[in-house]
């Protein structure tokens, strides 16, 4: 791979427990691409979803990407098709440059569970956003109802389906966290303007499920350079500095403009 990451540590793991696993992560080591059970320690970035609530830039993204909808599936993926290994490759070749992540690469992950240690996939689609009644309602009262419609009404509320899609998303979930990585999406589509906000959309989505299922944490990957500190507007945001979690961002901004 062209790109380097910042490791401080490598470890193989082979007990896959949530237990084994979420201790893993909290001691800032995330699960790579590279093969079953290969986990690095690094500069993790996660959000303490109960500190976690919707800001007003948080909404307005919301409001812009309220047609990208979510569904959660499970991997191995059994819809996979060539398309999707192709515009996860087609995508981080555009964003990142040649040789980031192979359509090969993206097929074992979704489709090999003896190779892949991620068991979720998120295909966001686009529909038209449909409200139910108790939606409507809940749009003419105070802001703190809204806010409790974005959090857990989205799943049940929301039909898209895999013939749509726009994006997907390749995770991991325990019963205390959500690791969101590995997102693409398109970039063109015709007949249909895509939001310039969706990349962030789906990861406030994601972030949104995490907490209406009540997990932890949600980790969104590393802060290895200043182009990561998008992923700190949110509320409960945290970074790993290779002892301990940190929720000073001046700290962590000095750390990367210094590199």
């Amino acid at each position: 791979m062209a790109t380097n990451y910042l490791k401080w540590q490598e470890k193989t793991i082979n007990n896959f427990s949530d237990d084994n696993i979420n201790q893993m992560y909290d001691a800032g080591f995330v699960f790579t691409r590279k093969g079953k059970g290969d986990m690095y320690q690094t500069r993790s970035v996660r959000i303490d979803l109960d500190k976690f609530e919707l800001s007003s830039e948080n909404r307005r993204i919301l409001k812009k990407t309220e047609d990208l909808k979510l569904k959660v599936n499970s991997i191995p993926y059994s819809d996979y098709s060539w398309e999707i290994g192709k515009l996860g490759k087609d995508f981080y070749e555009k964003k990142f440059g040649k040789g980031i992540f192979s359509a090969n690469k993206i097929k074992e992950l979704l489709t090999d569970e003896n190779k892949s240690n991620f068991n979720k996939l998120f295909v966001y689609c686009h529909c038209e956003p449909k409200r139910s009644n108790l939606e409507e309602s809940l749009i003419s009262q105070n802001k703190k109802q809204i806010f409790e419609k974005e959090q857990r009404l989205p799943r049940h509320l929301e039909t898209p389906r895999n013939d749509n899609a726009i994006g997907y998303t390749i995770c991991l979930e325990t019963n205390d966290i959500l690791h969101y990585s590995y997102p693409f999406y398109q970039l063109q589509i015709t007949n249909y303007q895509l939001p310039p906000n969706t990349g962030l959309g789906m990861m406030l989505k994601a972030v949104i499920l995490a907490k209406e299922d009540n997990k932890k944490h949600i980790y969104l990957g590393s802060a290895s350079s200043t182009k990561s500190l998008y992923k700190f507007q949110f509320k409960g945001i945290e970074w790993f500095d290779g002892k301990e979690w940190k929720n000073d961002i001046n700290e962590l901004k000095n750390l990367l403009r210094s590199n």
